[in-house]
């Protein structure tokens, strides 16, 4: 049998000529081919963006800023307060939409939310209204404020109130119902509806008396943060340290509230049962340092990734409050009881704040027991993170991965980084039901649409030759 080592070596050369010539005059076997690593947006456009003169600089001043930026706990306060928010209004996650083009899951929310009002009496009253065009709907994103999957926030609903203490920026989030059939997957029945009262009636208030109690020394949320991903969280579908930290904060403050007995009990029962409480302090701190970075000409730097469901949505620091948008994938991993990948909506949600804060999907190496709740294998985490660093222009010092050496978080997603690497961000995320009304059906993984970014390439490109004009 001939050896297939036998002979000169054959060689298949992608590259310069001056391989392939070095290869050849050793007698080497070569076959050049024509190829390139595959890349999103134009040449033209990616070359503009690498010749901006601007763009380092930008991009280093808008990064400084989302490290730099903090967050504590300030109030807590209903939506009509605190953001202004009218009657007959309604905020939703991701980009804007329409009731038409809503999706189930952020239907089913938006129809709850109508109940939870008394705007509507019935769920057929409720689509009826919204059908009509007699309720208002806008990104919560429009609002400094994000919500987790639907994320629909209502005029009565009470809100986390965080503030960044180097400028006094704020940035808000609704409070967090738990899992199973819930406002935010698109559950709307009776059950859904009680919650969200009692939420109004005791949660809220006693959180307020709380938090308020500690203005003195306020919840670092950052801190807490950071502490998590020591303990195994990552900071987005993991948050069970984050939950458990924040109870052991406030719960002195809690039981010193002047309301009944039964209904602290009640409170620190909620949070003590709710591993995700934390998910809806974390994002409005990952908000606050990405809205450091806005408006900065020349930043290539991502600063919201979004998702209402239907379509994807992603704004850059240099083209501040423009979206560009795609249809949202549908994630894919592991799913409850019965439930399988027919019954999984598009992605849906502002909770991928935290991967564009670092966190969350691009931290997974910190929480390998995520994949047991997301699908993968532990090596996948490690991989992933390893691969978000290639698409980010820093490290967190602050937010350290303890598997890697106490490596600093991948932050500050680079719109030119993924298009020329063809490597998009990294979600991990709950999954909705595609019926209204279902609820979770699972939790998974998912990228962005490469379009997005073909989008915000463009945009930055043409931003760059009018400024440089």
């Amino acid at each position: 049998m001939t050896s297939l080592l036998s002979g000169p070596p054959a060689v298949v050369a992608a590259g310069v000529d001056v391989f392939s010539d070095a290869l050849r005059a050793q007698g080497a076997a070569v076959t050049d081919v024509e190829w390139r690593p595959p890349t999103i947006g134009s040449a033209e456009d990616l070359t503009q963006l690498a010749l901006d003169p601007r763009r380092a600089a930008a991009n280093r001043a808008a990064v400084e800023r989302v490290l730099a930026a903090g967050s504590v706990l300030t109030d807590v306060l209903p939506a009509r307060d605190v953001l202004g928010l009218p009657d007959r209004t309604l905020l939703h996650s991701g980009p804007p939409l329409t009731w038409e083009t809503a999706s189930g899951p952020m239907r089913g929310a938006l129809m709850g939310a109508c109940l939870y009002e008394g705007w509507a009496e019935t769920p057929e009253d409720a689509e009826a209204l919204l059908a009509s065009g007699g309720i208002a709907l806008d990104p919560c994103h429009h609002h400094r404020a994000v919500g987790p999957m639907a994320g629909v926030t209502s005029p009565s609903m009470w809100m986390w109130c965080l503030t960044d203490p180097t400028d006094g920026r704020q940035a808000f989030s609704n409070l967090n119902e738990g899992l199973g059939k819930v406002l935010r997957m698109g559950a709307y029945g009776p059950e859904v509806v009680e919650r969200l009262h009692w939420m109004t009636r005791t949660l809220g208030p006693v959180l307020q008396a709380a938090v308020r109690s500690r203005s003195a020394d306020p919840l670092d949320v950052k801190a807490v943060l950071a502490q998590m991903l020591q303990m195994g969280d990552e900071g987005h579908n993991r948050n069970r340290a984050g939950s458990l930290m924040t109870l052991r904060d406030l719960s002195p403050a809690i039981v010193e509230v002047d309301a009944p007995s039964s209904d602290i009990a009640a409170v620190l029962r909620f949070i003590g049962g709710n591993e995700h409480f934390f998910l809806n302090l974390g994002m409005p701190t990952a908000k606050l340092a990405m809205d450091a970075a806005r408006d900065v000409p020349g930043s290539t730097l991502v600063t919201v990734l979004a998702r209402n469901g239907t379509e994807f949505g992603v704004q850059t620091a240099g083209t501040g409050d423009r979206w560009f948008t795609a249809p949202a994938n549908t994630p894919v991993g592991l799913f409850l009881g019965d439930y399988g990948p027919e019954d999984a909506n598009p992605d849906i949600g502002d909770s991928a704040i935290m991967e564009t804060y670092g966190v969350g999907g691009f931290c997974m190496a910190a929480a390998p027991a995520i994949v047991r709740f997301v699908g993968g294998t532990v090596p996948d985490a490690l991989a992933t993170t390893e691969r978000m660093y290639q698409i980010t222009m820093t490290e967190n010092p602050a937010m350290q991965v303890p598997v890697l050496g106490f490596r600093g978080a991948p932050t500050g997603i680079d719109v030119v980084s993924v298009a020329r690497t063809g490597w998009l961000p990294q979600i991990n995320t709950g999954m909705a039901g595609r019926v209204a009304g279902t609820g979770q059906v699972g939790a998974g993984l998912v990228q962005p649409p490469a379009a997005c970014f073909e989008q915000a390439v463009a945009a930055l490109a043409e931003e760059s030759r009018t400024a440089l004009a």
